[in-house]
């Protein structure tokens, strides 16, 4: 690897950052002079990178390999051991549809990890491709292998901690913490899959968060359960809260369980005797905070507890000996930032099933909003048989940042219509446009990701096996 020591002097974290000293080489000093007391800390740097992926998950695995796959020296930076995101470590128990109900719709990437996935839930029908349950362990190992086969370098258990600007509006360097400390990494281009947009925010990109009452999608917090009796488990009704008879309505009447606060249920069995669960919210927190990060991962696990004991109670036939094997540890996050991009996909352009001059992808999923008691705003009727909308190119490239692009959770729509484009498979076809985008304006004299030959972008999408 190629390192050097960084020479711009750009402040408190920067190339050649002014660190305050707050240990015992300012042993002695005032509270005035150690606030004023600083050594030059000297950040290593490689520069060897034409892509830089920040954020593992389906959309950054989907982005590194894209690029990796178009020639360029790729990076992708994971502040987990694990790739993979929600359907890994957050342990989201199951793809949403992938189908447009006569066909796959999330081809290229994502239809490869849909079909290698399923090799993990031999139990699951060969022709079922809509909510089809996730084995975590055995979808890391299909990332693993994704990315291993496109050789793509990966650094695990590293943050993102600091952007360098250049004057133009791009991006000079990320800066990051790991084992080593703090390292600098440059490249041509930049995506940022973090979900929670941070790359592109600390470069400043405009933000937005929440629908016009700054209100979020509430995060849940997923769970599984072993020695699940499978017999009674096929035959028992399911929990699901559309079905009115759903013993899920009993737990809540029962006020016996103060953290499963609303009926929102998602338990399918991912394994012989494993029922994998992605129930209830946790109201009142926001993930970008890290302290409500935080309380969200002890209290979910509280509610974990409390969800076994309720089932064990009232479904004693299933979970009577059952018990808990695993908990998340990423929370299944629904909302933070939506970047501002060229453009903003709306819901009228949803409701119109609107196709674009720049569309890299395919979407039909409904809006699914988890604000309040609602699971799924029925304002907004589910597609019919057959239909979706495209996926424009320009809700990938932020605003006034010339070579950053972005990917999943974060791209840019309003708040309505992100309730359809932030799950998994929508994810995965962003990511990999974004990465194939980014590959392309890294070959460019000037790596500017709004002035990439978006009809060449879909022609290699296209040959890459994705439905424009």
């Amino acid at each position: 690897m190629n390192r050097r020591t960084f020479v711009k002097n750009t402040g408190i974290i920067g190339l050649a950052a002014s660190i305050p000293v707050m240990g015992t080489a300012a042993a002695g000093l005032t509270q005035h002079e150690q606030s004023s007391f600083s050594l030059q800390k000297k950040i290593p740097e490689s520069d060897q990178w034409d892509v830089i992926v920040v954020g593992g998950g389906p959309s950054g695995c989907a982005a590194a390999v894209a690029a990796a796959r178009e020639g360029a020296r790729t990076l992708l930076i994971e502040a987990m051991g694990v790739l993979g995101g929600m359907g890994t470590a957050g342990m989201v128990p199951s793809w949403t549809p992938f189908t447009d109900g006569e066909k796959i719709i999330y081809k290229g990437i994502a239809e490869k990890v849909l079909l290698e996935s399923k090799k993990g839930v031999p139990h699951v029908p060969d022709n079922q491709f809509n909510w089809v349950p996730i084995h975590t362990e055995y979808l890391k190992t299909v990332y693993d292998g994704l990315i291993a086969s496109h050789r793509v370098k990966v650094m695990f258990f590293t943050r993102l901690a600091s952007v360098e600007m250049n004057a133009d509006g791009s991006i000079d360097a990320i800066i990051v913490a790991n084992k080593a400390g703090l390292s600098a990494y440059r490249a041509s281009v930049y995506v940022d899959c973090t979900g929670d947009g941070d790359l592109a925010t600390w470069a400043g990109a405009n933000v937005f968060k929440g629908n016009a009452n700054g209100e979020t999608q509430m995060p849940s917090f997923c769970f599984a359960f072993a020695n699940v009796d499978v017999e009674a488990f096929q035959k028992s009704p399911s929990l699901h809260y559309t079905n009115s008879n759903s013993l899920i309505y009993k737990i809540l009447e029962s006020n016996d369980y103060p953290l499963i606060i609303d009926n929102h249920v998602v338990n399918p069995m991912v394994s012989t005797g494993v029922v994998q669960f992605n129930m209830g919210h946790i109201k009142g927190l926001d993930p970008t905070n890290p302290d409500d990060l935080t309380e969200a991962m002890f209290r979910g696990r509280q509610m974990a507890v409390q969800y076994h004991e309720a089932l064990k109670k009232y479904i004693p036939e299933v979970y009577g000996n059952s018990s808990i094997v695993a908990t998340c540890s990423l929370l299944s996050v629904r909302e933070t930032r939506r970047i501002e991009g060229d453009y903003i996909f709306t819901v009228e352009d949803w409701l119109e099933r609107r196709n674009f001059d720049d569309s890299i992808g395919r979407n039909n999923y409904y809006i699914d909003i988890h604000i309040g008691a609602s699971m799924n705003d029925e304002r907004y009727a589910h597609y019919k048989r057959g239909e979706s909308h495209g996926i424009p190119y320009r809700i990938l490239t932020p605003k006034g940042l010339t070579n950053l692009l972005v990917g999943g959770r974060c791209v840019s729509t309003d708040a309505v219509a992100f309730g359809s484009l932030r799950v998994m498979p929508a994810c995965l076809v962003t990511g990999e446009a974004a990465g194939l985008a980014a590959a392309l304006a890294a070959k460019q004299a000037v790596h500017n990701v709004h002035q990439v030959d978006i009809q060449h972008l879909r022609r290699r999408l296209q040959e890459e096996g994705q439905l424009i």
